[in-house]
């Protein structure tokens, strides 16, 4: 049985799309080959990369990636987690699956380290829960 594929989109591909990828590989990795792309690229924020290593999920050989990058690419699965990438998400096969979580931004946050890593753990924390749910429901 081949893996089903799924790609995470976000705006900038830095923080809860990267948290998303690392957390889906670990938790369930033998079921899915995991992406993870941005509709404007920029850099992996260390905060996304610290709240992982709470974890024990190494997040840092990863790269920010442009969408575009997985163009004519087929996907199972394509999730949105914040507002933006669903609005200017391209368009995919009909038969991939289509969904929306919105997580607050982490990056957002300002303040002092603290207070930054502690709004990427949150997120992180809601995007495993999701996470959780999903995998309870998704019988592959």
């Amino acid at each position: 049985m081949s893996k089903q594929r799924v790609l995470i989109l976000c705006t900038g591909n830095s923080a809860r799309s990267q948290m998303a990828e690392g957390l889906l590989r670990s938790m369930a990795g033998d079921r899915f080959d995991v992406f993870s792309a941005g509709t404007r690229p920029s850099i992996v924020r260390p905060e996304a990369i610290a709240a992982m290593r709470d974890l024990g999920v190494d997040i840092t050989s990863h790269r920010s990636k442009s969408v575009d990058e997985f163009a004519g690419s087929a996907f199972d699965y394509v999730i949105t987690v914040c507002d933006n990438a669903r609005e200017s998400c391209p368009v995919f096969p009909a038969d991939t699956r289509r969904l929306h979580w919105s997580f607050e931004d982490p990056a957002a946050v300002e303040g002092e380290e603290a207070v930054r890593l502690a709004a990427f753990r949150d997120v992180r924390d809601q995007i495993a829960a999701r996470f959780r749910q999903f995998l309870e429901g998704s019988r592959t």
